[in-house]
C-alpha cells in the first residue's frame, strides 16, 4: 500500500502534468495563410473570424499574408506544411482555376489538399473608372470593342479569380484588354479609382465601400441572380451577355494528409463560428453569404468546382506558362 507521502507526490506530479498539457494546448498556434496581400478579399475575410475561430479551437489563430503569383506562392507553402491541422489556407475560386491556368504548379490543387470548412459564397462586380465615361454595361462593351486591346484591366495577380473573371467576361463579350496583374484586389481597385486602368472584376467585398464614390462606376454583377448586397446592379447576363456567370466560394483547406479527426474538429469549430450572429453580420457587410457544411460535403463541392474551373479557363483562353 502506498504511503501518504507517496500519494501526495503522485498527486502533485499528475497536477503538474495536467498544467503542462493545458499550457501546451493554450500555446497552440494555428497559421491561417492568406495567399494574397493585405487588403485582398481573403485577407479582409480572414480577419473577421480568426479570433472567434481561435476561441472555438482553444488556440491562437494567426492570419499570415504570403502573396505572390496569383496566390500560388502561399498555397504551395501550405501544401508542403506539416499535416497536423496547424496550417490552413483561406482559399477561393482561384485555387482550382490556377490548376487549369498554370502550365506547371509546385502542388496539385486537388490531390495535395483536403477541404476543411466552407465559409460562404460571393459574386463579383465588373467596374470601370469614371473618367472612361461609360454608364452601363452596353456602353462599356461598345467602348472596349471600339479600341480592341488598347485598354487595360487590373487584377489581384495572374491566376487569381479577378484575372479569370475579367478574362471570361471579355471572351463572352468578344472584346480584348491588356492584363495588369497587381498584388491584391485592393491594389487593382485602387488602379481603377485612380483612372490608370479601365476595368476590374472584383468580389463585392472589394468594391462595397465605393458604391457612392464618383471615381468608379459599378456596372454589373457576375452572379446568376442579382446580389442581395447590391440589388441595384443588373447581372452581366441581364445587361447584355446572356448565360454569363462567375462567382466564388471561400473555404479553409489543409494539407491532404491531415488526420480526418483533426479536419472534422476544425470544421465543427468553424460551424460554431459561422452560427454567431456577430460573425454573420461581418460577412454580410463584406458581401459574403455565410454557409456551413461538413468536411465531406465541402470536399464534394471542391471536386465539382474543379470541373467548372476547367471550363471557365478553357472559355477564357487564358494560359500562364
Amino acid at each position: 500500500m502506498s504511503s501518504p507521502h507517496t500519494l501526495r507526490r503522485l498527486t502533485l506530479a499528475l497536477a503538474l502534468g495536467a498544467c503542462s498539457l493545458g499550457s501546451a494546448w493554450a500555446q497552440r498556434v494555428v497559421h491561417l495563410v492568406v495567399p494574397f496581400g493585405p487588403g485582398a478579399v481573403q485577407d479582409t475575410l480572414a480577419r473577421t473570424f480568426n479570433n472567434e475561430l481561435g476561441q472555438a479551437l482553444g488556440a491562437t489563430v494567426l492570419v499570415e499574408n504570403r502573396a505572390g503569383a496569383g496566390g500560388t506562392v502561399g498555397t504551395a507553402q501550405v501544401a508542403h506544411a506539416a499535416a497536423d491541422g496547424n496550417t490552413l489556407v483561406l482559399a477561393a475560386a482561384s485555387h482550382n482555376l490556377a490548376g487549369h491556368l498554370y502550365a506547371k504548379l509546385p502542388y496539385d490543387p486537388v490531390k495535395d489538399f483536403v477541404g476543411v470548412a466552407l465559409l460562404g459564397y460571393s459574386g463579383y462586380v465588373v467596374a470601370a473608372p469614371a473618367n472612361m465615361g461609360v454608364n452601363n454595361m452596353a456602353e462599356y462593351v461598345r467602348a472596349l470593342k471600339a479600341k480592341p486591346g488598347q485598354f487595360n484591366y487590373a487584377s489581384a495577380g495572374n491566376g487569381s479569380a479577378t484575372h479569370l473573371g475579367m478574362a471570361s467576361f471579355l471572351a463572352k463579350a468578344g472584346a480584348s484588354m491588356q492584363h495588369i496583374p497587381m498584388k491584391s484586389t485592393g491594389d487593382a481597385v485602387n488602379e481603377v479609382l485612380a483612372g490608370r486602368v479601365q476595368g476590374v472584376t472584383s468580389a463585392t467585398i472589394g468594391v462595397a465601400g465605393f458604391r457612392q464614390d464618383p471615381r468608379i462606376k459599378l456596372l454589373a454583377y457576375t452572379g446568376s441572380q442579382r446580389s442581395k448586397f447590391m440589388p441595384e446592379l443588373p447581372t452581366v447576363a441581364e445587361a447584355g451577355l446572356p448565360g454569363f456567370k462567375f462567382d466564388s466560394w471561400f473555404g479553409l483547406l489543409a494539407p491532404a494528409a491531415t488526420p480526418k479527426a483533426e479536419v472534422d474538429r476544425i470544421n465543427a469549430a468553424m460551424a460554431k463560428v459561422l452560427a454567431d450572429p456577430v460573425v454573420q453580420e461581418r460577412f454580410t457587410k463584406l458581401g459574403v453569404e455565410p454557409g456551413a457544411m461538413s468536411s465531406d460535403e465541402f470536399q464534394r463541392v471542391l471536386r465539382a468546382d474543379w470541373d467548372t474551373a476547367g471550363q471557365i479557363v478553357k472559355a477564357s483562353g487564358a494560359r500562364i506558362e
